[in-house]
Order: structure tokens, then C-alpha cells, then sequence
């Protein structure tokens, strides 16, 4: 029985191993961030994190706060009089062109406030980038860039800016073998996007989101039922309080948010 335990056991934790593998394969079609990520706009980007965010993940994110850290200071490298078009790390794909149809001063603001660069369904280019229905959010490149968060009734889209510092590619890069790859139709690249004509496609309110504001309010009404219940325990004659049999905010009830772990990060 013991060895019929272990064999199962085994082939469980090789099945795992495989699955992991061909997620972990299929994303930026097995290739790496460009090496210029890692001084984007002159900034210091840690490579490693634009790795594994960008080419190993479908679920985390850097940390909150990195585009303003020291080291990048993001809008302070960027021209406050012009748009700028932002580009995949992987495949060099346009993603984005910002600020469109608001200020920079707006553009800055609403990144800030939320932790990431924030983009709008007019600042996307629509032919380049994909939404899945849960709201997660990767280039045609198969590259991650994020997650889709609504705000005001209009899609927001947040994105990794290690996934987004990358420039066109140079003619001889291997990296566009990945443009064979492309099973997208229509995709438009560097050379092909004129700034000044192009008009996004992308839905004002797509109904693809992320589930995580749900979790989080959901979170906080079940905290405060557990309050107004252990209120009312304690104070409604003739009922009892038994010890620790209700500990809002106990190990067994409190639910984290780790906002500088960069592996626990919401958007």
C-alpha cells in the first residue's frame, strides 16, 4: 500500500511539474525581455523582475509604487508635451500610445493613485494586446502585461511597466521569429503605427474584469458582520461571551493584503 502511495503521489507531483512547465513555456514563446529593459528611459529596471512578471506569470505583479521608486522615477523620464508609445519587452510590439484624450497631469495622477501605469481603452492598441475574460491582460506576444480594473464605468487598464519598456526591434534580433509565431491577423508594428491617424478599437467598458475588487469588498462585509456579532455577543443580556471563540482580525479570520510583496500584489 505504501509504495502503491508513493508511485501515485510521484506521478501527482510530475503531472504538476509538467503542466507548470508548458504554462511557463507558452508565455513570450520561450524568449526573454530584451536586455534594454533594464535601463529603460535611462532608468534602472531590475531584469530579473521583468523575467519572471513578464515571461513566467500569469497572476502577480511588481511591486506596488515601483514606476514612482527612485531608481525609475517613471514620469519624471517621460515628455510631459508629447504622447509616447510604449512597446512589449519581449516582442517590441506597440502596446500603448499616452497620454490620449486626457492630460499628462491625468495620465500621472490616476498611475499614481493605483501603483502602476494606468492606461485607457483609447491609449491601447487594440490590434496588439488581448483581454481575457477574467480580466487578465498579454500582448499578442503571449507577453503578461497586467489586468483590466475598471474605474468609472470605463476599463483601466493596469499594466506592469517591466512589461512595457521595450523599443522596436533591430532587423537581425531573433526575437522577431516570434512575429511568425502570431496567429493574430491583423497586428500592427513599429513601422506600421502612425500615431497621428491611429484610433483604438477597444470596447469603452468590456465587461472583462478581474474578480479581485470583489474579493476585497467581499472581504471587508464578512469583517464587518464578524464586528457587529461580536458586539452584539457582548453586549445583548443574557447572552455569553466564550472566551476567544470570536477574534476579528485572528489568524483565523484577518485575510492580508501584502502590498509590498511583490508576490502577493493586487492591482
Amino acid at each position: 500500500m505504501k509504495t502503491t502511495s508513493s508511485v501515485l503521489s510521484a506521478a501527482i507531483l510530475l503531472s504538476a511539474a509538467s503542466a507548470a512547465r508548458a504554462a511557463s513555456d507558452d508565455q513570450c514563446f520561450d524568449f526573454t525581455p530584451m536586455s534594454s529593459v533594464s535601463t529603460y528611459l535611462g532608468a534602472t529596471l531590475d531584469y530579473s523582475v521583468a523575467d519572471r512578471i513578464c515571461c513566467h506569470n500569469h497572476k502577480f505583479a511588481e511591486y506596488r509604487g515601483y514606476l514612482a521608486a527612485p531608481e525609475v522615477d517613471f514620469f519624471g523620464r517621460l515628455d510631459p508635451l508629447v504622447e509616447t508609445v510604449f512597446y512589449d519587452s519581449v516582442c517590441g510590439l506597440p502596446l500603448f500610445i499616452a497620454p490620449r484624450g486626457r492630460t499628462f497631469d491625468d495620465f500621472k495622477k490616476e498611475s499614481l493613485k493605483h501603483g502602476w501605469p494606468s492606461f485607457r481603452p483609447e491609449e491601447m492598441i487594440s490590434e496588439n494586446v488581448i483581454i481575457h475574460d477574467d480580466g487578465r491582460m498579454e500582448s499578442v506576444c503571449l507577453t503578461h502585461l497586467g489586468h483590466n480594473l475598471p474605474a468609472g464605468g470605463v476599463d483601466r487598464y493596469c499594466i506592469d511597466l517591466v512589461c512595457m519598456a521595450g523599443e522596436p526591434l533591430s532587423a537581425g534580433d531573433e526575437r522577431n521569429q516570434i512575429l511568425q509565431y502570431i496567429q493574430q491577423e491583423q497586428i500592427i508594428n513599429a513601422t506600421e503605427l502612425n500615431t497621428t491617424s491611429y484610433t483604438s478599437s477597444a470596447e469603452q467598458y468590456s465587461g472583462k474584469t478581474s474578480n479581485a475588487t470583489a474579493i476585497i469588498i467581499s472581504v471587508a462585509v464578512v469583517g464587518l458582520f464578524l464586528v457587529v456579532v461580536a458586539f452584539v455577543c457582548c453586549e445583548k443580556p443574557g447572552w455569553k461571551r466564550k472566551g476567544d471563540e470570536i477574534q476579528v482580525g485572528s489568524s483565523e479570520t484577518s485575510t492580508s493584503i501584502h502590498e509590498d510583496d511583490e508576490e502577493n500584489e493586487i492591482y
